[in-house]
């Protein structure tokens, strides 16, 4: 990962130096954590940290072990799968406000897509790994998350859906 990345910990915290508490009020304002209790939101804020991605920079790619996962907060990313022929094909894109990856919650641990950014992106990184601990531990974050993932899963399922629906018909599918 090519990434700019800085802890929310460090002195040069990223985006106009992010401290702690800026972090914790960005996450627990994000569309996604909306709801979460301060102590879940603590959790989650130790294991953050600001990144950017340039334009057709590579995030991840298929098969590749996943240990993380990304608030979106402006810019786009293309999740990609590769054919038979190995041509990638933009599956979907995440945005503003969204979520991206959930591999790192589910056994195998490996991720089922590519991710590249398609325009200049903003996000906050969480490492899925020391999660996965916490979620053990701590039942209650483990399940906010698991219902949370859940819902963007089930969203992205029939996002899919509809898009083998129209390419069944003939239309174009990219959006």
């Amino acid at each position: 990962m090519n990434a700019t990345a800085t802890t929310a910990l460090s002195p040069e915290a990223g985006e106009a130096g992010i401290c702690p508490p800026e972090m914790g009020k960005i996450i627990a304002g994000h569309p996604f954590l909306t709801g979460l209790s301060p102590h879940q939101c603590r959790i989650l804020t130790d294991c953050a940290m600001f990144t950017t991605f340039e334009p057709g920079e590579m995030i991840f790619r298929e098969g590749d072990p996943a240990n993380r996962f990304y608030l979106i907060r402006n810019g786009r990313i293309a999740l990609e799968s590769r054919t038979g022929t190995g041509r990638a094909t933009v599956i979907q894109t995440v945005g503003s406000g969204e979520i991206m990856g959930w591999s790192w919650m589910f056994p195998p641990y490996y991720w089922h897509f590519d991710a590249r950014a398609v325009e200049p992106t903003e996000a906050i990184f969480f490492y899925g790994t020391p999660l996965r601990t916490e979620c053990e531990s701590d039942h209650e974050l483990g399940y906010e998350l698991l219902k949370r993932m859940a819902e963007v899963m089930m969203r992205r399922l029939q996002a899919t859906r509809q898009q083998l629906l129209k390419l069944n018909s003939g239309q174009s599918i990219i959006s």
